[in-house]
């Protein structure tokens, strides 16, 4: 069960990929206003979400990890800030429909069985005029140590998010190389594919 692999890999008292925000997230921050209601899917041990409740937004995350879970609950009362974390397996989680702001998806990968629907499921999260804010493994990125599934097929380039948004109003999209610093195993060079979407109204 992949609820396991990530229980076993976060299972330590470290944060493996820290407890700071991701860079990309951060540097959207212009785009969110305090009082949204926003989704961080698959948020682990919790760094973004509750970046994003420390800017005054509502926050809902969700991950597969009971133990990444509670290792986000804590960061939040260590952070004086509240999020709303439920523990769920995206692909049968009954995803919220048009319920929110913005979604933040950053580093979260499927194979492509799941990945159409997974994203469809994310942008359909989103209430009209909502954003997606995602950063991804570009296929570059394989062999490298610095993050990210070792498979290419669950590594998505700018074609493939532009194909899966199709629709959306797409306010930000490329392909770069950044120098990752977040957490033990995120951590060097890396490509990255970025996103920001817009729902229409």
């Amino acid at each position: 069960m992949m609820s396991a692999f990530w229980d076993d890999k976060f299972a330590g008292r470290d944060y493996v990929y820290g407890t700071e925000p991701n860079a990309f997230l951060v540097s959207q921050r212009h785009r969110l206003t305090p009082g949204m209601e926003v989704l961080a899917v698959a948020d682990g041990e919790g760094r973004n979400g509750v970046w994003l409740a420390e800017q005054g937004m509502r926050v809902s995350t969700v991950d597969g990890s009971p133990v990444a879970v509670q290792k986000a609950l804590k960061l939040a009362l260590d952070r004086r800030v509240t999020i709303h974390a439920q523990v769920a397996d995206l692909t049968d989680w009954v995803w919220p429909v048009a319920a929110f702001d913005a979604v933040a998806a950053i580093f979260i990968h499927f194979g492509p069985d799941l990945r159409r629907s997974m994203h469809h499921a994310m942008y359909g999260a989103l209430k009209p005029g909502g954003l997606l804010l995602m950063e991804v493994f570009h296929p570059d990125q394989l062999g490298r140590g610095s993050g990210g599934p070792p498979v290419r097929e669950m590594l998505y380039d700018a074609a493939i998010l532009a194909d899966d948004f199709r629709g959306a109003d797409i306010l930000h999209l490329d392909e770069v190389e950044t120098d990752l610093d977040e957490g033990p195993l995120h951590r060097g060079s890396a490509r990255v594919t970025r996103l920001v979407a817009r729902r229409p109204q």
